[in-house]
């Protein structure tokens, strides 16, 4: 683990410690505080130089979009916030830093269609050799659980075989983002797929011992990057692999594995308005009504958070958003 070398490294190290107690993501809370330490010691920085104006040049010079740059700065407000509560430092140096003006995310959505294709690519390019055979399935596994339950990358990958619960149909997903437990049901589809996966690694590896629903290399669990790799290669097959893009004041996000969790949302969501949809004030009630279930569902703190989803309606809305910014552009 990477130690704070610059002069505020003791207080960064107890701010990082004081947080992670408090049931935050250790990576997260380091990664800020790394790269603010970073940049301390490469302008030699000491207590006299840490003022409004050090932390707008900062801002300026951090070089990526607002909306990252907005989070770094939250927490360092966060930081000097907790100095303050110590006595450390008299005032905070970014109270009064405004951050900046950010673009409106617009999340990259897979169409039903393209979710089945994506899958079925991904199937099709398991490489058939014992060797890797049933690494690549348990990959492919990984990422139909994303697309069919609406998981983050993490949480696949960290389930244990007891997780899997086949007598009622559900998947118990522990200790995630927010250090939340939940229990979710699983479609009939993904669970036959959990049924033949477990099979063929019991075939193939009559004494593994792999604590590991999908098992990675010498009893370890499937590593993120894994994942990725199979999962860029596949949307690259299918053509749909899309960069980030900015467009006047919006962004629109590339093609990327946790795509799969907004698309998830957005479909079921756009299924439970279009069942709705021979009654209207029934087919409203019925979709609102959705947002707490699917929150649940998905691990969100608040159903509010679920309906950050509702940016796009589909796949086609997006693709009809990407467009009329382009046209707008051009008249500009």
């Amino acid at each position: 683990m990477k130690n704070f070398e610059s002069f505020l490294a003791p207080q960064l190290k107890e701010y990082a410690l004081y947080r992670q107690n408090l049931g935050y993501s250790k990576k997260n809370i380091r990664s800020n505080l790394l790269a603010f330490d970073r940049y301390l010691r490469q302008q030699n920085t000491d207590w006299d130089k840490l003022q409004p104006s050090f932390f707008l040049e900062l801002r300026g010079k951090i070089g990526k979009e607002p909306r990252t740059v907005n989070k770094i700065l939250s927490a360092l407000r966060s930081f000097f916030q907790f100095l303050v509560r110590k006595e450390i430092c008299p005032e905070n140096p970014l109270q009064d830093v405004p951050p900046l003006p950010e673009r409106y995310f617009i999340p990259f959505v897979f169409s039903p269609e393209q979710t089945d294709q994506l899958l079925e690519v991904l199937c099709q390019s398991l490489r058939r050799d014992e060797k890797y055979f049933l690494l690549d399935l348990g990959i492919y596994m990984a990422i139909l659980l994303m697309a069919r339950c609406g998981m983050r990358i993490s949480e696949p990958l960290r389930l244990f075989r007891n997780h899997y619960r086949s007598d009622d149909g559900t998947i118990y997903i522990e200790k995630t983002k927010f250090r939340k437990d939940r229990l979710i049901p699983a479609p009939k589809a993904v669970m036959m797929e959990i049924k033949n996966y477990l099979a063929v690694r019991k075939s193939l590896s009559p004494d593994d011992k792999n604590p590991y629903l999908l098992a990675g290399r010498k009893q370890k669990p499937l590593r993120g990057y894994q994942v990725r790799d199979l999962f860029h290669q596949a949307v690259r097959d299918i053509g749909l692999s899309k960069a980030k893009q900015g467009i006047g004041d919006l962004t629109f996000g590339s093609s990327t594995p946790h795509s799969l969790r907004h698309s998830f949302a957005i479909n079921t969501l756009k299924r439970i308005k279009d069942r709705g949809e021979s009654s209207q004030a029934c087919g409203t009630s019925r979709f609102i009504g959705a947002l707490p279930v699917l929150a649940t569902y998905m691990g969100h703190r608040k159903y509010q958070y679920t309906g950050a989803y509702l940016k796009v309606k589909d796949a086609k809305h997006l693709s009809g958003l990407i467009e009329f910014a382009k046209s707008q552009l051009d008249v500009i």
